[in-house]
């Protein structure tokens, strides 16, 4: 498997690289003065990082829950499904994104494939394709909500959604560290985004907490708030495991605490550093399936 591999804005040297170099005190002082937006920037490169030249295979598992002996256990037999994602860096300092998604399994979904481009910039809006094999055909997906009325696009039927995928457009909110506490035997910064009335308009999220990892710059936990400051969302992160520099959470869960039903994303593999053409990412790979199998089968010869 190739390692990861991570662009940081251009001048902006890695804090924890820093403290490499630096006394220990020089390098807590350094950490200290992070404000929230250098804390959310460092973990959005990270994030970045996994769709680098990227060819990954994911599992994604859905199902009701309950809890039982305090533990959160699946109530029914998970709907499980196998993903492969491609995906590049483009744009200014490599800070937009282009993917493709496409389900392997279940046979009945086998086809469904999704195109993904987020943009870090906050005037432009994302975009995004859905393709249903069944149907044949290829549908938009808005980049927000418009009204209390529309939900959020969900990704192949689970709890997370594109927005729950997004990087970038900080500048959209107005970004705080509410304190510094531990979450799950880790010290992190407790981290708070309000969006600005613009972006309030297309976000069911009032506001989103973030427990961000002091060490590894990892979001461990995020919990998010409707318009009543009701949580109504909880995103754990687990399995943080350091590639090539890089740590990357390789299972998240997003817990739907309104549905009670919660969707598993385990990245079962992660390889970087492949060759994607260009014309791979684009609508035609939704659509032609001779052109998509010959493609996917050149970039599986690439890591196989």
């Amino acid at each position: 498997m190739k390692g990861l591999q991570t662009h940081h804005r251009a001048g902006r040297l890695s804090v924890l690289f820093a403290c490499t170099l630096a006394a220990l005190a020089t390098c807590q002082n350094a950490l200290a003065q992070m404000s929230a937006r250098d804390i959310l920037e460092q973990v959005e490169d990270s994030l970045r990082s996994t769709t680098d030249s990227a060819f990954n295979r994911i599992q994604l598992s859905s199902c009701q829950f309950g809890v039982r002996n305090n533990q959160i256990t699946c109530a029914e037999r998970a709907r499980v499904k196998a993903l492969e994602s491609v995906g590049i860096n483009f744009g200014p300092e490599n800070r937009d994104t282009r993917s493709v998604t496409i389900v392997l399994e279940p046979p009945a979904e086998k086809g469904v494939g999704m195109l993904s481009i987020t943009y870090d910039e906050s005037d432009r809006d994302n975009e995004t394709w859905l393709y249903l094999s069944a149907l044949g055909t290829v549908k938009r997906i808005a980049s927000g909500n418009s009204d209390d009325d529309t939900e959020p696009a969900s990704i192949f039927g689970s709890e997370f959604t594109t927005e729950d995928q997004d990087t970038g457009k900080l500048d959209e909110y107005s970004l705080n560290i509410l304190e510094e506490t531990t979450e799950g035997g880790r010290e992190v910064w407790k981290i708070e985004a309000i969006p600005n009335e613009e972006r309030a308009r297309k976000t069911r999220y009032a506001r989103t907490v973030q427990y961000v990892d002091k060490e590894r710059f990892v979001t461990l936990r995020a919990d998010m708030y409707d318009q009543h400051d009701r949580e109504i969302k909880r995103l754990l992160a687990s399995r943080v495991e350091q590639i090539n520099g890089v740590w990357v959470a390789r299972s998240l869960t997003m817990m739907n605490l309104v549905s009670n039903r919660l969707s598993n994303m385990a990245i079962l593999e992660i390889n970087t550093g492949i060759d994607v053409p260009e014309d791979f990412l684009t609508q035609r790979t939704l659509t032609d399936v001779a052109f998509r199998e010959t493609e996917l089968q050149k970039l599986r010869e690439q890591i196989d």
